[in-house]
C-alpha cells in the first residue's frame, strides 16, 4: 500500500482514473493496525484498485477535508469521487463486498 501525504493526494488520489481505497489511519489506533494487513491482503488481490494510506496525524488538512471524525476510515473513490466509506474495523469480506459493489 503506497503512503500518501497532503503534497501528492491530488495527483495519486484525485486525479486517478479508477477505483481508489484511502486508509485514514494512525499509528496508535490498534484497529488500525488490525486492518492494516487486511487492506495489503486486499491490495495484492485487487490488482485494478488503488490502496493508500494517509496517516491523520501528519496529515490533518485531509483528515479535514474528508470528514475524517473516527478511524480507521476506508474511503473508495472512483475518479476522484467519493463513492463509500466504512468507518472502524472492518473484516475482509465486507471490504470485498464494498469494492465489489463499487467495480461495475
Amino acid at each position: 500500500m503506497q503512503i500518501v501525504d497532503e503534497n501528492n493526494f491530488e495527483s495519486e488520489v484525485i486525479n486517478q482514473k479508477g477505483l481508489v481505497v484511502v486508509d485514514f489511519n494512525a499509528d496508535w489506533c490498534g484497529p488500525c493496525q488490525m486492518l492494516k494487513p487486511v487492506l495489503e491482503q486486499l491490495a495484492n488481490e485487487e490488482k485494478a484498485v488503488k490502496f493508500v494510506s494517509v496517516n491523520v496525524d501528519q496529515n490533518q488538512g485531509l483528515a479535514r477535508e474528508y470528514g475524517v471524525m473516527s478511524i480507521p476510515c476506508v474511503v473508495l473513490l472512483r475518479d476522484g469521487q467519493e463513492l463509500t466509506r466504512n468507518v472502524g474495523f472492518a473484516p475482509k469480506s465486507v471490504l470485498q463486498d464494498l469494492l465489489k459493489g463499487k467495480q461495475a
